[in-house]
């Protein structure tokens, strides 16, 4: 595992983006270490911060349940492109969900951002997600989280180990979460043969990790 780096989230130009060979190893060995690292969306507004408290990782076209599973698309061929790009997709034609593209180019696999505490930005976060109760709820979920950073199609392939201070989203180091406080289980909503993968990683008692929902499979209408 690769540690973090102990910085003030509130000082300009702290924090260390991480290097591109934090997201060419195996999908598995990237998501429990993303727990506690800090993902930087900057708009016209400023910068959002927003430590990772809670993802899922896909490992593709070995994975039943990744948009990979039966190989490239126009849809999902971020997930083949170099590691370290954003992966971006509209889900249930309602919601954006932010990935994260792992390992080498070519073999999709990518981490799926499902939790989050903002530390700063908090201001921008609330104007986008208004019906949010506190701000432990801003990024409570994949589509909370892409909403409340502003995330959507305009990002996908975006690349997030740039060290073009205006890129509009980059990964940095933080304080990785201790190996002891990481927890894992099956991933929300999937179903089939990917249904028990213990794929889920979550820093255990942070109030912004979302609850875990199993598969539902939907009925069809007579």
């Amino acid at each position: 595992m690769i540690a973090g780096r102990d910085t003030a989230l509130d000082t300009p130009g702290a924090l260390v983006p991480l290097p591109r060979s934090f997201f060419d190893r195996p999908v598995l060995d990237v998501a429990p270490d993303l727990l506690g690292q800090v993902l930087v969306r900057t708009t016209e507004e400023g910068p959002v911060e927003l430590r990772i408290t809670e993802v899922e990782a896909y490992a593709g076209e070995a994975d039943p349940g990744s948009h990979a599973y039966r190989g490239r698309t126009q849809r999902n061929a971020s997930m083949f492109g170099p590691p370290g790009h954003a992966y971006v997709y509209f889900i249930y034609g309602m919601w954006w969900s932010l990935n994260l593209v792992c390992g080498p180019e070519g073999h999709a696999s990518g981490v799926l951002l499902r939790g989050g505490e903002i530390r700063r930005g908090q201001d921008q976060a609330r104007r986008r997600r208004p019906k949010a109760r506190k701000d432990t709820e801003l990024a409570k979920g994949p589509a909370r989280l892409a909403t409340a950073l502003d995330v959507d199609r305009a990002l996908n392939g975006t690349d997030l180990c740039t060290v073009d201070d205006t890129a509009p989203l980059r990964v940095f180091a933080g304080d990785r979460a201790h190996e002891s406080s990481v927890r894992s289980g099956p991933r929300t909503g999937v179903g089939g043969e990917g249904a028990h993968h213990p794929w889920r990683f979550w820093i255990a008692d942070d109030p912004t990790v979302s609850p875990y929902r199993p598969h539902q499979p939907r009925r069809r209408r007579s």
